[in-house]
């Protein structure tokens, strides 16, 4: 996650509560989505942005999993999203989405 989204998500989680806040990623594999779950959870692990030492516990979804997807509609859904669904690995995507919120969630 750039420096520039983690400044978002920290002023987000400020101005309207961590509780609040809902991070939705879309990164096409599993290790990218973790990197940035674990960034807005457990804080930055490059030590490099404005989330570096900062434990936000956001509730953190990629697009692809069941909880977001069943709130899309399914025509938009498969217009934005569907093409690359078929050529990520969904199931590691969710096992690393899983694991994270796991360990480092404290809003779900």
């Amino acid at each position: 996650m750039d420096l520039e989204n983690q400044k978002r998500v920290k002023d987000f989680a400020e101005q309207y509560g961590a509780e609040n806040i809902v991070v939705v990623l879309g990164a096409a594999e599993g290790e990218a989505a973790g990197l940035a779950a674990e960034t807005v959870t457990a804080g930055d692990p490059t030590f490099a942005g404005p989330l570096t030492g900062v434990q936000l516990g956001l509730s953190v979804f990629h697009v692809c999993e069941p909880q977001i997807k069943d709130e899309v509609d399914p025509d938009v859904y498969d217009e934005q999203v569907g093409m690359m669904e078929m050529v990520m690995d969904v199931d590691d995507i969710i096992s690393e989405m899983s694991s994270i919120r796991d360990e480092y969630c404290k809003y779900l």
